[in-house]
């Protein structure tokens, strides 16, 4: 198999979720879902599970829920053996599918009380930010508030492991952030595993990001570690354009293509955003320069008027 990436966890680190050689053939198709995956998922942390259509996090899900039973390997979940004890780990496990539940009906199956399932839906509709909307059926709520209850909702009943796929697919920005300042909320003291396909997503919410392809690892480490042995960077060319002759139309002038070099770091703004100034490479630096506003993929350059 090819050569995986995986940084070494922090010492004082405890594994919520242990994956040991999973495989996973479907009977009908004879295709192999997940292939030999060994992963650890640790308490206290949101780990971002990446990869693409097909890659295998689904069905890996499915079998730590006990939804499908894996064709060999096992896992084990706060030290329970998914293959004996999944009735143990259903009751400390909470789980977002690709569609949308009830709070009261996903509360009693968790075996909560009539009182206890009050009190849960009363916390979740503040920290949803839905209190305006108590009286109303789900059904009826818009698709982003739907999710943000069906995301809430995997944390009921005290939930030590929460398993959400795809959370926020599908939905408006502002439902995504709210289910992201939702998640950091109840990140503490369990073991979060989050699939997506937003890498912004994945970057801002995990404390640690496993990549599998065709059912395998591929690299496993914090984004930090990622990027710093997988990262290209970003490249930049600009284009200079100045006043041409004296009727104040502008052009291209030959030989002012300058290509940006090496691009000095010069503060990290209050939010996170990067601010950088462009190095020309050959000939003096133009009175007319630009600022590079880089946050995450997007480039702002705002010239001053008339010099653009």
């Amino acid at each position: 198999p090819p050569q995986m990436l995986v940084e070494e966890p922090p010492a004082q680190l405890q594994p919520g979720v242990s994956i040991r050689n999973l495989v996973k053939i479907y009977r009908n198709s004879s295709r192999v879902a997940v292939n030999g995956l060994s992963l650890d998922f640790y308490e206290g942390q949101i780990t971002s599970f990446l990869g693409h259509n097909g890659a295998g996090k689904t069905t890996t899900m499915s079998i730590l829920t006990g939804l499908l039973p894996p064709t060999s390997g096992t896992a084990y979940i706060l030290g329970w053996d998914i293959r004996s004890d999944i009735d143990s780990i259903r009751k400390t496990m909470g789980m977002c599918p690709q569609h949308n539940e009830h709070v009261w009906f996903y509360g009693r199956l968790q075996g909560l009380w009539e009182k206890q399932v009050k009190a849960e839906m009363e916390q979740l509709i503040q920290d949803t930010g839905l209190p305006h909307k108590r009286r109303e059926q789900t059904r009826n709520l818009s698709g982003g508030m739907q999710r943000k209850l069906s995301v809430a909702i995997a944390f009921v009943g005290g939930s030590r492991v929460v398993i959400l796929d795809e959370p926020t697919a599908g939905i408006d920005p502002y439902s995504r952030r709210s289910i992201w300042e939702l998640l950091l909320k109840y990140r503490k003291g369990r073991t979060i595993i989050l699939s997506t396909h937003y890498m912004d997503e994945a970057e801002l919410l995990g404390d640690r990001t496993a990549i599998i392809s065709q059912g395998r690892l591929c690299c496993c480490g914090s984004p930090l570690f990622l990027k710093a042995r997988l990262g290209t960077g970003y490249h930049l060319t600009l284009v200079k354009r100045e006043r041409v002759g004296t009727g104040g139309s502008t052009g291209t002038v030959p030989g002012t293509t300058k290509k940006v070099g090496p691009l000095a770091l010069l503060s990290i703004s209050q939010k996170g955003a990067w601010c950088l100034r462009p190095r020309y490479q050959g000939g003096a630096e133009p009175q007319a320069w630009g600022w590079i506003l880089l946050q995450g993929a997007r480039l702002w350059l705002p010239f001053p008027t008339g010099r653009q």
